[in-house]
């Protein structure tokens, strides 16, 4: 069977692998099951469902849900079959964000997971006059519900015109657009076609590893970051592709606990989801006592050691790996074959460690108008400190000024209503500009080393790299989030976000006093010396022109609803800098 759009990808899968659980979702504390036979059943009702309220192929239709679910899956899946554009959104973005999404695509129907959302998209829909309605997928008092459409579709005998539709739907037919949050102005509205997911999906296959010994029937996913973004959502296709289960996480705060019940043998993170979980395994084995903690520290020091990765070998490290990360491995569910890591830079040292405790991560990298992969690496071909090798069928140009331009089939059709920004983003020879710099090296891997757009200069003339120094700094348990800063100023300096939780309990062994809110634990002299400590030790691995003179401490988290974090949590630097505008002016000695 040939696979062109992404309706087919299902078809697939029921052909190929069909499965009691394609999708798992916990209701009310028990998993669901469904079928891939259910799954397509389901698709199709909500196809018909849409067609008897009017829906024409190419109308527009949004999609957001709190936590991913199989009623999205299904409505993936009944949309795309009709030629219905769907419109994942965010969550955590602002109503205005929503308002100007929903305007700009002219948005039909609306479909949100719960109460929240839906009080959300209330509050806007007076302004957005091709909105026609909003249905949930929780049971809300006095809001229309998903499955009214689901009834409207329950008489099959209009299957007919469902098929007819799909087989009208071309490969280059637009399938989604996806708004990308940005770091600055309004969501772009990326086209991404049939064609440019599929060809991702199909490229991306060779890269993520099959176990010969577990059967498709037993091989299950555990999905937690937004689905709304292209590199879940990729997967999510990939993975059905494979005949992998996709068990639907409840939240982040619930992670560990579905972790242990799912037992998945993949899962997609982002970087600080690794970070996150390193702390805690740090934070435990730091505080177990006695010969625990010895033994916690001897092993964590034998592993940070190891410049390669390599499977236990010798007396010391078989002894490590059955004493300390055989429990990591088990916090995991114990059986994970890879974690796939997108969206930003996983630290080098990070990296090494968790594949010399046997947790293999696959660094890759690519972006939403790339639909999402360029390059990634394969159990087969490796390195750390590297995004992988690019996709056999995406072409990587690196530009004399080194920004990192691509060609090839998952490159999208452009920005919605916005043919201007379009041509900016191509060069003469239709090359995408990525806006990020880096090289590949002789072995053929790709590197990344910043963002083109958050180079800065100093008035010195000499150029920052903010993103490399800021990997570094983010190793240190001390330093949550941080931002260097400098431009057209005469140094670097950096606002720093202190861990407040790991700052409290440092306070606490060391008989000192910071506080407890982060207002006062960002005003402590010894905290600030200390991480300062922190940051010399960076300095030292760095240029003279590059290294960070001044710190100031932030008195609060940065985060997504906060507004200083996209929701892919990369740092909104303008508004961090507006924010935090008097601590900047304060390294710098800005009179106001």
């Amino acid at each position: 069977m040939t696979i062109k759009r992404l309706f087919d990808i299902p078809q697939y899968a029921l052909k190929t692998y069909p499965k009691s659980d394609m999708f798992v979702t916990k209701y009310h504390g028990e998993w669901k099951k469904t079928s891939t036979q259910e799954f397509i059943n389901e698709a199709n009702k909500i196809s018909r469902g849409l067609l008897k309220l009017g829906i024409k192929p190419g109308d527009k239709i949004a999609l957001i849900t709190t936590n991913s679910r199989t009623e999205w899956a299904i409505m993936d899946l009944g949309l795309s079959q009709i030629g219905v554009v769907s419109v994942p959104v965010y969550p955590s973005i602002s109503p205005e964000d929503y308002e100007f999404i929903f305007s700009n695509a002219e948005i039909k129907y609306c479909f949100v997971s719960d109460k929240d959302l839906l009080n959300k998209v209330v509050k806007v829909k007076h302004n957005i006059p091709s909105l026609q309605g909003v249905f949930t997928f929780d049971n809300v008092s006095g809001a229309a519900n998903w499955k009214e459409i689901l009834d409207l579709g329950e008489d099959d005998s209009t299957q007919i015109e469902v098929e007819d539709l799909s087989n009208a739907i071309n490969s280059e037919d637009l399938a989604t657009i996806i708004y990308t949050s940005g770091t600055t102005g309004k969501p772009k509205g990326v086209m991404l076609t049939h064609h440019n997911i599929v060809s991702n999906v199909l490229g991306s296959i060779p890269r993520i590893p099959k176990k010969k010994s577990l059967d498709y029937k037993d091989t299950r996913v555990l999905s937690f970051l937004p689905i709304c973004h292209i590199f879940e959502r990729m997967l999510f296709y990939l993975f059905q592709y494979n005949g992998f289960s996709i068990y639907f996480a409840e939240s982040i705060e619930k992670m560990g606990e579905n972790v242990k019940e799912v037992k998945p043998h993949y899962m997609s993170v982002v970087p600080r989801l690794v970070e996150k979980v390193y702390d805690k395994i740090y934070a435990t084995g730091s505080s177990a006592g006695g010969l625990k903690q010895k033994i916690f520290f001897w092993a964590l020091d034998l592993i940070s050691k190891k410049k390669s990765v390599s499977k236990p070998s010798g007396l010391k490290e078989i002894i490590a790996d059955k004493l300390v990360f055989k429990k990591w491995r088990e916090g995991l569910g114990g059986e994970i074959i890879t974690l796939v890591s997108g969206s930003a830079a996983l630290s080098t040292r990070l990296n090494l460690m968790f594949q010399n405790a046997g947790i293999p991560i696959l660094e890759g990298y690519g972006l939403t108008e790339t639909s999402p992969v360029i390059s990634v690496n394969s159990f087969s071909k490796m390195k750390i400190g590297t995004v992988g090798l690019p996709l056999d069928n995406l072409s990587v140009k690196i530009q004399a000024d080194g920004e990192i331009t691509v060609k090839g089939p998952s490159i999208f059709k452009g920005y919605f209503k916005n043919e201007e920004m379009t041509k900016e983003v191509f060069t003469e020879d239709g090359y995408f500009r990525t806006g990020d710099i880096g090289h590949i090296d002789s072995d053929g891997f790709l590197q990344i080393t910043d963002r083109k757009k958050e180079m800065f200069k100093t008035s010195g003339g000499k150029y920052i790299a903010p993103q490399t120094i800021e990997n570094l700094a983010k190793a240190s348990k001390f330093i949550e989030q941080i931002m260097v800063v400098g431009d057209g100023e005469k140094m670097p300096c950096a606002l720093v976000q202190p861990d407040f939780e790991f700052a409290k309990s440092w306070a606490s062994r060391n008989n000192l006093n910071v506080g407890s809110t982060p207002q006062e634990i960002a005003k402590s002299a010894e905290l600030k010396e200390r991480i300062k400590k922190e940051i010399d030790d960076i300095n030292k691995h760095l240029g003279n022109w590059e290294q960070i003179k001044k710190i100031e401490l932030t008195p609060e988290i940065w985060s997504i609803d906060a507004g200083l974090l996209t929701p892919t949590l990369k740092l909104k630097r303008k508004a961090i800098k507006e924010k935090f505008i008097d601590l900047y002016n304060k390294m710098y000695e800005h009179k106001e």
